[in-house]
This record gives structure tokens, sequence and C-alpha cells, in this order.
């Protein structure tokens, strides 16, 4: 399917000016930012959100000179994340409590009503228990260091110019979106590439993708850390737990009451958690940055932020593919249309005019940390690259290089677009 571009003219309503724009995006006026964010998106309403907002807000722009001024500070521990770390150990000793009192209940209390306690307590401390990040497995694919040798070395090479090791198992799935976890008891290290992502970058702007994602591993991001993880996972289902029942009986109202102080004492948690590590984190973003213009120099970060930009059309495009191939007879054209679907996606992403990445920096300047407080505004983040001495790549996506990763994805590729076209894009 070719890209078709519906142009669109005419005056601003608001101050007269000219307006042009291409018909597959928002029309606005770059004199007086007319219509340049028309659909500002909801914002979560819940006390946790408002305050990560609150604390992002106060400190968005202070950190953001600190780290500009000082270049790319290299990682620190400060007093909060050390607290954030203490608290966190303290949320996994009640676990530890409760496994502990329920096997006592169970052993002295057993053939009486107190191994009924035992077992709860057990079963509770169960579900509580820390839980690291596990591969998925659900078909997704899963590349391991004989699939793929060249795209590990690539990511090996990487890590070491960022200052960490690389990735135990590369993980492909259909997301805009890529990630660096730890997984498994062993703390093996899985990369997740979303692999539309990785097709509208550039070589170079994929080696900074890569560069930005180890980062967060070589400059202390407390968040990234598996005490802290697994302690905001388990406060998650502590919360799951005491929520209060919707549409209560008089039964359920009693139990609301009473769930109160503890669903309180979790919440509070929560957020002194958000509060000792929001900051930490999102200079972490700030740093991880840092990272990917070291390894793939700062012009590919900086394309990399605008692809972030227009990530949503992306979406948009894979959506329509996934919704055209719905219209077919499953089995006739799927395969024709799984085969061009990157090409298509490259194409229209290459098509975006420059007017509609300049009303997305505007659109994150208005919002400013309003809807993602853990990250800072992508705008801010492209700001501060530009501001900064440009740095060379340290590493280089050869043609060579380029073409082996392209053949080691290959058949990923095709399983990858085959379900989104079957399927639908999951996002």
């Amino acid at each position: 399917m070719s890209t078709t571009t519906r142009e669109a003219a005419g005056r601003c309503p608001r101050c007269g000016a000219a307006v042009h724009g291409d018909g597959r995006f928002v029309v606005w006026c770059a004199a007086c930012d007319w219509n340049v964010d028309p659909a500002p998106p909801d914002e979560d309403r819940g006390r946790p959100a408002r305050v990560r907002r609150a604390l992002a807000r106060r400190h968005g722009e202070h950190l953001l000179a600190e780290t500009t001024d000082g270049g790319a500070p290299g990682p620190r521990r400060d007093p909060a994340a050390l607290a954030a770390y203490a608290i966190a150990l303290l949320v996994h000793g009640v676990t530890v409590v409760l496994a502990v009192g329920g096997t006592w209940f169970l052993v002295t209390g057993w053939g009486r009503p107190l191994m009924a306690v035992g077992l709860f307590l057990l079963a509770l401390a169960w579900t509580l228990r820390p839980r690291p990040h596990r591969p998925p497995e659900d078909g997704t694919p899963i590349l391991a260091r004989a699939d793929a040798p060249e795209l590990y070395a690539l990511i090996d090479e990487v890590a070491g110019v960022v200052g960490t090791r690389g990735a135990d198992l590369v993980v492909v799935d259909a997301g805009v979106n890529a990630s660096v976890t730890t997984c498994g008891v062993r703390g093996r290290r899985l990369l997740t590439l979303g692999l539309p992502l990785w097709e509208i970058l550039t070589p170079q702007q994929r080696i900074a993708l890569l560069g930005h994602e180890f980062g967060h591993y070589s400059n202390g991001d407390a968040r990234h850390g598996r005490v802290l993880a697994t302690a905001y996972r388990s406060l998650t289902t502590w919360r799951y737990y005491f929520a209060p029942a919707p549409d209560p009986s008089l039964l359920d109202l009693l139990v609301n009451l009473l769930s109160l102080p503890p669903r309180a004492v979790v919440h509070g948690v929560l957020a002194l958690l958000d509060q000792l590590t929001l900051r930490a984190t999102r200079r972490a973003e700030y740093l991880a940055d840092s990272a990917a213009a070291r390894a793939g120099s700062t012009e590919a970060a900086v394309g990399l932020m605008d692809r972030l930009l227009v990530a949503d059309s992306a979406m948009t495009t894979l959506r329509r593919e996934g919704n055209a191939a719905q219209v077919v007879r499953r089995g006739t054209e799927a395969g024709d249309r799984a085969d061009g679907l990157w090409e298509r996606l490259v194409a229209d992403t290459e098509s975006i005019p420059e007017g509609e990445y300049e009303r997305q920096r505007r659109v994150g300047a208005l919002r400013g940390h309003s809807v993602d407080s853990t990250h800072p505004p992508t705008h801010l983040r492209r700001a501060r690259l530009l501001s900064a001495t440009p740095v060379p790549a340290a590493v280089a996506m050869t043609g060579g290089r380029a073409r082996a990763i392209a053949a080691e994805l290959a058949a990923t590729r095709r399983t990858v677009a085959r379900h989104i076209v079957r399927h639908g894009f999951p996002g």
C-alpha cells in the first residue's frame, strides 16, 4: 500500500496566519499554537499519580539544569535512594515475617484451628514473594546467542562502551519500545526489542537505543534494581488486596472501613518510595541519554528522540495494517501483507513532515510532566542533548554488520509481521 498525502491549507481561526498541513496529521498554527494539542490525554486521578506529577513538576527544570551544567555526570547513590532501598527491604521483611509466622502456626497448630491460620499466612506470603521478571512464554520470539551472534556482538560492544555487561537473552516483540530487565533468580539480563521501533530507526539510532537501555545499568538507576522492583510489585499486590469494593453492600462497607487504615499505609509507602526514587529515576533517564550519545553519537541520540516523538504514528500504521488484514479472507492475503509490512511502516515514518515533529515538541512543552512523570518530557531530553558538546559514535554500524544482523532477524521479522496482520497490533 502506498503512502498518500492530503494537503490541508487555510487560515488560522485565532490569529489569521496561513496554516498548511499533511491531512494525515493535526492541522495547527505554528504562529499561535492553535489546535497544537486538540486531544490532551486523560490523567490518572489517583493520589499516587498526583503525587508523582507534583514531584516531577517541582524538580523537572532544576534537574535538567543540573545534568546539563555538569555535562554527563556519573552514577550517584544519594541518601534518598539508600532510604528507598531500606524501605524495600522492610517490605520484603514483612513477607518473610508472614512466611515464618505461617510456618510456626502450621507446625505448632497441627490438628487445631491455628493450622488454618498458618495456611492462610503462607498463601499470603507466597503471593507477596519477590518475583523477578521472567521471559515470556506466549510464543514471543526469543533469540539465544547462537541464533544471532552478530546482534549479540553489537549488544556486547555497546554495553561495554557504556560501562556494563550485555544481554543473556533477546526477546523480539511487536511493541514500539525497548527495555532491559533482570530476570530469574540468577539475574540474567533480558533485552526486549520492539521490532517496529527497531525498524523505523537508522542503524546509528539503533546503537543509540541500545546505549540508552544499557545505560540504565551503568548509571545506578535504582528502579532497575531487583530489590526495589520486586518491592513495588509486592506493594501493588497489597494495594489490590485492600482496594475498596465497588458498589458495596452493607457488609462490603464494613470491610472497606476496616481496610482503610492498612490501605492508607500501603498508599503512603508507595508515595514515599516514589518521592525517594522519582528524582533519581528521572535523572537516570538523562544519564541514559548521555550513554546513548556516547555509543551512537549525539546526532543519532537526537534522532532517536525524534522517532520517539512520532511513535504514535507508527502505532497507527500498524493498527491500520492489522485492521486491513481482518477484512480479507484469512489465509489468502495475510502472507503477502506481512511480507511488505516493515517496508510500509518505514515509508510511512519517513514521510512524516517536519511540522508534525515540531508540533509534538510543542505538545510536550505544554503537557510537561503531566502524563508520564517517571520520564522527563522528550522535548527536554532532546534539548539537553543538543545543548551539550556533540560527541562522535563510539560504535559504528557498518554496512556488513547491518546486513548480517538483518539476516539474523529475517525469520523473526516474518513471525512478528504475520502475527500483526493475523491478530492485529497489540498496542
